[in-house]
């Protein structure tokens, strides 16, 4: 990528053509397919049927008794069969389009992480190279001090020691400039296309207010897509048992014949039409077993319902602390942080220019550590708020009292 990349173009693949998507959009898909297949219950038919049969007459011979014949059938009333397979088919749709939904806001939610994985891996290797080279100084002018005499072998090989670890870090930081580049573009399904340089997002969002738990729980209980999408398959195991059962009523179909024959008789028609009714008597126990098999799925369902709202009702808590905690603490902690380094490096700003000290360079460092760690509380901020959005089904309710 030539030109720096926003966080609205990262999101905005967050709909493309990446795996995940992928299959959820097949899924999607299958149940847009079974739906034309249920509805097909009810479509007209035009076949073709016949025999090639030799048969022998009363005085011997053998004469070729052939029928062809061209039908036309259109059911007519299947006592529920078909419009229970349909409601089926549509409950499956909506399922799997509320799952797709879901796979979309988790998309974003990864591409929004892997974003910020980025620009913090930046803040970290400027602020860990500031570091290495603090000590790679510190240790050179040791090593021409211990030259003439000033300080002994221990202290030479002590500030060497400190300066490898610190770079070690550095070595570290650099490979996370790749490796998170990386995993933003696999993310974005951009693979190979690794992002040179990102805009540091404005967050404005991460100050917009917040409704209760107790107020934001039944929101959540009835809006997430995932709460959705197994109320759907359950209403769908339904009215695929209520499509089971209708299986032991009539089927009335009206039926057009055109036939031929290569042996003429009276008792034959070279055109009919009437009603054909089927009334099944027994079935053994095929409907039984067809029923018995979707009520478990629909047990089975329920029981993922009632496990999946009780995780939700935790997520949210947690979620809801963690906004609460890092408004409430972390930012604080963190401003005042900044205020005091910041004092400290026009401190030691002051003192190099005086040459009183020579731990400017270590100052700028801490100076950058600790506005890393300001952007690390807004990134978690709006990871968290963007969690809270699609625990909710995209949207959060109105706050009473708060300014639009």
């Amino acid at each position: 990528m030539a030109e720096k990349l926003t966080l609205d173009e990262a999101l905005a693949a967050a709909t493309a053509s990446h795996p995940d998507h992928r299959v959820a959009k097949s899924d999607l898909a299958l149940a847009q397919a079974d739906r034309e297949l249920a509805a097909s219950r009810q479509d007209f038919s035009l076949f073709i049927d016949g025999s090639l049969r030799s048969g022998q007459r009363p005085e011997g011979d053998w004469q070729s008794d052939n029928i062809g014949r061209i039908v036309a059938r259109k059911p007519l009333l299947d006592f529920g069969r078909s419009s229970q397979a349909i409601a089926a088919a549509d409950q499956d749709i909506a399922a799997r389009q509320a799952a797709l939904f879901n796979v979309e806001n988790l998309r974003r939610i990864d591409i929004m992480a892997r974003y910020f994985d980025v620009l913090m891996a930046d803040m970290q290797y400027a602020a860990d190279n500031e570091f290495m080279a603090v000590a790679y100084v510190a240790w050179d002018n040791a090593q021409r001090r211990f030259d003439v005499g000033q300080i002994s072998q221990p202290d030479v090989m002590r500030l060497e020691a400190a300066y490898q670890d610190v770079r070690e870090r550095r070595t570290a930081s650099l490979q996370r400039l790749r490796s998170t580049r990386q995993r933003l573009a696999h993310a974005m399904n951009r693979p190979g296309d690794l992002p040179a340089e990102l805009v540091e997002p404005a967050l404005k969002g991460n100050s917009r207010p917040v409704p209760e738990y107790e107020s934001l729980l039944p929101w959540v209980l009835q809006k997430n897509p995932r709460v959705q999408a197994l109320q759907a398959q359950r209403l769908g195991v339904d009215a695929r048992v209520a499509s089971i059962r209708a299986e032991r009523n009539p089927v009335l179909d009206a039926e057009v014949i055109g036939a031929g024959y290569s042996r003429e008789s009276i008792t034959r028609d070279q055109l009919s039409a009437g009603l054909v009714f089927n009334i099944p008597l027994y079935q053994g126990g095929r409907v039984d077993a067809r029923i018995a098999r979707e009520l478990a799925h629909k047990e089975r369902g329920a029981a993922e319902l009632e496990k999946l709202k009780l995780d939700l009702a935790d997520t949210l808590l947690a979620t809801l602390q963690e906004i609460e905690w890092l408004r409430g603490s972390s930012r604080p902690a963190a401003d005042q942080q900044i205020e005091y380094r910041d004092w400290a490096l026009e401190r030691a700003r002051a003192e190099y220019e005086l040459e009183m000290k020579t731990n400017l360079g270590t100052s700028m460092a801490e100076t950058q550590v600790a506005q890393l760690r300001r952007r690390q509380v807004e990134y978690r901020l709006a990871l968290a708020l963007a969690r809270l959005e699609a625990l909710s089904g995209g949207s959060l309710p109105p706050v009473e009292g708060a300014r639009e």
